[in-house]
């Protein structure tokens, strides 16, 4: 197990534009070839939106991403015509395949802090694709074969435990309150990788809540994708 701290994050975003951002991988002017990716996922971002701050259109490709809202509202557009409004607890997905444009935005009147997870697909190419999935009940599975990786949200009261996936590869992201983890605590911004992960257990040692990805390994198929 690998913990990284969240204040080992990299620092990013534009804080005059209303926009904070940091970064859990090697992302753009913080190059790190020894922090490239973690299983599929290559990219766990918090971000932080003062209100009327976004994100202009901007591409990408060959990117699975998936955004989870923590508090406020984030409103989303891409150049496939969709639009949608992500609430807290909603889960957004974004199929970049070979290409595709959005725009970000925190159009409401409270602060808007997200959590947004790149992961990289198994095979290139293919039709841009997006949905949304309000309020995603707690240890339902998200999948997301295309990575051969599943999400789960875990929130935990006070002395509660979660027992966590058997799985080639398995990150575990605070997003508030503090777990006790293979003898480590952890606390809002903290994270675990955790490789040939065998069913650790996460006791909360407050009200927490918790973004678990399952992940298979390489020689694994998308058989992840499918719980």
């Amino acid at each position: 197990m690998d913990v990284r701290r969240a204040a080992e994050r990299y620092e990013g975003g534009d804080e005059a534009a209303g926009i904070t951002t940091r970064h859990a991988f090697s992302f753009g002017p913080h190059y790190d070839p020894g922090n490239l990716r973690f299983g599929a996922l290559i990219a766990c971002n918090e971000e932080r939106l003062a209100p009327g701050a976004g994100f202009d259109e901007h591409p990408h490709s060959h990117t699975e991403i998936v955004t989870w809202v923590v508090e406020g509202e984030l409103t989303h557009r891409d150049s496939t015509g969709r639009e949608s409004v992500v609430r807290p607890g909603d889960v957004q997905y974004l199929s970049a395949a070979a290409g595709v444009r959005h725009v970000e935005r925190n159009d409401g009147s409270a602060p808007l802090v997200f959590v947004q997870m790149w992961l990289a697909p198994r095979e290139h190419g293919g039709e841009p694709r997006h949905e949304v999935v309000r309020a995603l009940a707690d240890l339902a599975p998200y999948a997301v074969p295309r990575a051969g990786a599943v999400l789960r949200v875990r929130r935990l009261g006070a002395g509660e435990e979660a027992v966590l996936p058997a799985a080639a590869h398995v990150y575990v992201h605070v997003v508030r309150g503090r777990v006790r983890l293979g003898g480590e605590e952890l606390g809002p911004g903290d994270a675990a990788r955790i490789t040939d992960a065998a069913g650790e257990r996460a006791e909360a040692a407050a009200a927490s809540e918790l973004i678990v990805w399952e992940m298979a390994g390489e020689d694994e198929g998308t058989r992840a994708g499918a719980g």
